[in-house]
């Protein structure tokens, strides 16, 4: 499997193939962002085991997406059910990706509680509130440094990893293994990627609050359609850099 290396200014094409991607089909692309969102906050309500579960299904949901980009993008009939196929495509080695992802964020949050008793560890899950001596404290500092070093390549290895399992047939150390090469030969495009996805949120979240300056009122329609739009564009966003990264993912490249 070959990841092609891309100049810096494909991470800002990136945002707005996205964008172009999402304006096909607004509502399907939308409805698969959420109905994700949505399903995962339900499999998380289990009693017990809901985080694990979250996590194990996290890589087929979110095939599901991707299904339901390329559909759009190659301008085929799709309805709410594909946020589902992802389970039937190599469904045991996605589950493998979500385990390896669960249990290296477990590593990495072991890591930081090493570093600061725990504290960021509890703020994640919820257990403890930010308050003024919490964020002051520069444990907290050192295990956020701690947990940003360890995230990243985690993340890289699982960036492409879901794609590269369900339609490239890989197993999943062999797609995490090549989604995190992927990542480092392209570092300067997700730098590019990263920087405009904070632009894109910065320069709107401004104007929405100098809007609300003027009318609180005025400003809730676009407060509220921000995220709408912004969010699915963000994901329509992770197919166009994976078909940019990878000319083609199938069994094929594969073998």
């Amino acid at each position: 499997m070959q990841a092609r290396t891309l100049p810096a200014p494909r991470g800002w094409m990136w945002i707005l193939d996205g964008f172009a991607l999402w304006k096909r089909n607004p509502a399907l692309i939308t409805f698969l962002v959420f109905g994700y969102w949505f399903c995962l906050l339900i499999v998380a309500a289990v009693p017990f085991i809901g985080q694990v579960l979250m996590s194990l299904a996290m890589p087929a949901l979110s095939l599901g997406i991707f299904n339901g980009c390329k559909a759009v993008a190659e301008k085929r009939k799709a309805g709410p059910e594909i946020l589902i196929s992802g389970f039937k495509q190599n469904l045991p080695e996605q589950v493998k990706i979500g385990g390896i992802y669960l249990i290296g964020t477990l590593v990495v949050l072991g890591l930081t509680a090493l570093a600061d008793g725990g504290i960021l560890a509890e703020l994640m899950l919820g257990k403890r509130k930010l308050d003024d001596a919490t964020a002051e404290d520069p444990a907290l500092m050192f295990s956020l440094l701690i947990g940003t070093l360890g995230s990243t390549p985690l993340m890289m290895a699982y960036w492409f990893a879901p794609l590269l399992c369900g339609w490239g047939r890989m197993s999943a150390v062999k797609a995490m293994f090549f989604s995190f090469v992927a990542c480092w030969r392209n570092w300067r495009a997700f730098m590019a990627y990263g920087l405009g996805l904070m632009i894109a949120v910065l320069i709107p979240g401004l104007l929405i609050s100098l809007l609300g300056l003027l009318s609180p009122i005025l400003s809730t329609l676009p407060a509220i359609a921000l995220p709408l739009i912004f969010i699915p564009v963000v994901f329509a966003s992770f197919y166009a850099n994976a078909c940019d990264v990878f000319d083609h993912i199938g069994p094929d490249d594969a073998a």
